[in-house]
């Protein structure tokens, strides 16, 4: 790879051990991925629960911290970590998952980074813009600020996103490329989603029929613009189910105004998409009426989400436990504005800062006797059948519902 003087002084040391790590692990990555060269990054994102990173990441966080050398260059933020500390009893989680919570904390606490613990930020915190280089970690997260604003950004493995923060950059290759960014996959809809489990299932449908990682599926047909909540579901699905990093949607994501925009005016429609075809991708997780809990995570509420559940919870009384996880950005207006009480009153639970499946969810699983669980997030569908749970894909009312009789309908 080229490097220009500044990254030669830090390959070299000058700038100290933390950041001789950093760039010798990006150079290990630019190569792999055949960039020629670094591009300046504004901003990082980091998968920092500690489920992730296990002991060893959390060890090398601390040597890292140790080091005394400052440390990151760039606003550098974090996803959900693995609890909510005040609710971790309720969860089941064990002290040794909290002390390794706390020790993660602190070291990433002394390298600068923001504990923001929030997969939503391009809600809540510091959305990039379009033609933005970051170096993002949460595929959601990638997917949105990639395809909804415009913003370029690679899957940044953890180790990758934090040194992307403690050396401001990244190496260019991938969707850094404009040539990445082009359309490589056509897909018309026949049918608009109106709820959010139908927009993640259609999310989960294009990604499927995407593949992979370097493919970019555009899709038409749509009858309105998709509000952000239902680009959030719609493209945290994708990402999960075809590793999806970018899509467009025709006359309505920036970089897609027009088919030629993206090249997709070159492309025959390869695949048709309607309401059957989301209600088959439902239908493959309803094998199941008695629910053990419900969850609503994956990605993050927003603060509407949150209204939407407050105002459904009235008058009610639930048998299962519901939980419903936010940033820790919207969970003060959550509780200003009254929505946590009535969930609350209703016997559900507000948790803050972290993400079902990223919390030790097959050991909540075990400790708690939660098995057949019941969500409105298609992501989080795809990805707890692996954690041992019978995960069923339902609107957000009906597993309000359920949670109140105990099946859903």
């Amino acid at each position: 790879m080229k490097l220009n003087d500044e990254e030669q002084a830090m390959l070299a040391g000058e700038a100290g051990i933390v950041a001789k790590t950093a760039i010798e692990h990006q150079i290990k990555v630019g190569k792999f991925f055949h960039a020629v060269d670094f591009v300046p990054v504004t901003q990082a994102h980091i998968m920092a629960d500690t489920e992730s990173l296990g002991q060893a990441g959390v060890v090398w966080l601390e040597r890292l911290a140790d080091a005394n050398e400052g440390g990151v260059r760039i606003p550098t933020i974090t996803d959900p970590r693995g609890t909510d500390f005040s609710k971790a009893s309720l969860l089941g989680q064990a002290e040794w998952m909290l002390e390794l919570e706390r020790r993660a904390i602190n070291a990433f606490t002394r390298l600068g980074v923001s504990m923001t613990d929030t997969c939503i930020n391009y809600q809540t915190v510091l959305q990039a813009t379009r033609g933005e280089h970051v170096a993002f970690g949460d595929t959601g997260v990638v997917v949105y600020s990639n395809s909804v604003g415009g913003a370029r950004s690679n899957f940044e493995g953890g180790p990758s996103a934090l040194s992307a923060g403690l050396t401001g950059r990244t190496p260019r290759y991938g969707y850094h490329l404009d040539a990445h960014r082009q359309a490589t996959i056509r897909i018309k809809a026949d049918w608009t989603p109106k709820t959010l489990d139908d927009w993640g299932a259609l999310g989960g449908i294009v990604g499927k029929l995407a593949g992979n990682y370097w493919q970019v599926p555009l899709l038409e047909g749509l009858d309105r613009a998709p509000t952000s909540d239902e680009l959030k579901h719609f493209g945290a699905a994708m990402a999960s189910f075809g590793s999806t990093a970018l899509f467009h949607l025709l006359g309505i994501t920036p970089e897609a105004q027009r088919l030629s925009d993206v090249g997709a005016d070159k492309l025959p429609v390869a695949h048709r998409v309607g309401e059957k075809d989301v209600q088959a991708l439902k239908n493959h997780y309803a094998v199941e009426k008695d629910i053990d809990v419900v969850v609503f995570s994956a990605p993050q509420l927003s603060i509407y989400e949150l209204r939407d559940l407050a105002t459904m919870c009235e008058g009610k009384q639930f048998k299962k436990p519901l939980l419903a996880i936010t940033s820790p950005q919207v969970k003060p207006d959550c509780d200003r504005f009254g929505y946590t009480q009535r969930i609350e009153e209703a016997g559900g639970t507000v948790l803050s800062g972290m993400c079902f499946y990223q919390s030790y969810a097959r050991e909540m699983s075990e400790t708690k006797g939660w098995k057949r669980l019941a969500t409105n997030s298609a992501k989080l569908v795809n990805i707890l059948g692996g954690y041992g749970y019978v995960p069923m894909l339902a609107s957000m009312n009906e597993c309000v519902e359920a949670a109140q009789t105990g099946a859903l309908q």
